[in-house]
């Protein structure tokens, strides 16, 4: 398979991941912790994800088809996960049980939503199967490669949330609180996306 698959295949990921977009996410999720529980949180994010891609990409089309779950209803059910947390973020419930109870404290946002369906949703699960088996190129090599393309994608959504103190200090806390509702009503609508298009991929509509 010529490098510009592999390429092909980073720019796909990197689209569908998406670590840009995140960074406001990510700030808006973590909120109020210092820059060493982002780093943790981020890094525990980005390693859990990486995890998952890697057996989606290994055994996903066997392990679904086992299971006996559709990419459909895959997509549906992250939908529905997300649209929980953009309630959260819209109304402030978050925060507000934050501030109430003790326990909140230690709320990590590490396994959901950022690992996932935010950084390794069905999406990105669908392109990992479609990448490494649905491709003309096969072996061990082409799965390594297709492998190591995600790793680097994943490792640049960590760089980001690095930054992500930077960029909150230069909006400050007004400019956060106006980003987390605006973020709150994309990803409501994002998740309602993921639900139509499960809903589509059943035949439905």
């Amino acid at each position: 398979m010529e490098p510009q698959f592999y390429f092909t295949a980073f720019v796909t990921l990197f689209v569908i991941i998406d670590p840009i977009a995140l960074v406001p996410l990510f700030i808006a999720l973590t909120r109020g912790m210092t820059q060493a529980q982002r780093t943790t949180i981020g890094l525990r994010a980005c390693l859990i994800a990486a995890g998952l891609l890697t057996l989606f990409g290994l055994f996903g089309d066997t392990l679904l088809n086992t299971i006996g779950i559709s990419m459909p209803a895959f997509r549906i059910s992250g939908g529905l996960l997300l649209f929980i947390t953009a309630l959260d973020m819209l109304f402030e419930r978050r925060t507000q049980r934050r501030e109430g109870q003790q326990a909140e404290a230690h709320h990590d946002p590490s396994v959901f939503p950022l690992a996932t369906p935010l950084l390794a949703g069905p999406g990105a699960f669908t392109t990992m199967i479609l990448l490494v088996n649905n491709t003309p190129a096969t072996g061990i090599a082409h799965t390594l490669i297709i492998h190591l393309v995600m790793v680097v994608v994943i490792i640049s959504a960590f760089l980001m949330f690095l930054a992500a103190g930077f960029i909150e200090r230069l909006l400050g806390r007004t400019g956060i609180v106006v980003i987390t509702r605006l973020l709150g009503m994309l990803l409501a609508a994002l998740s309602v996306q993921f639900v139509l298009d499960g809903i589509r991929g059943t035949g439905f509509l």
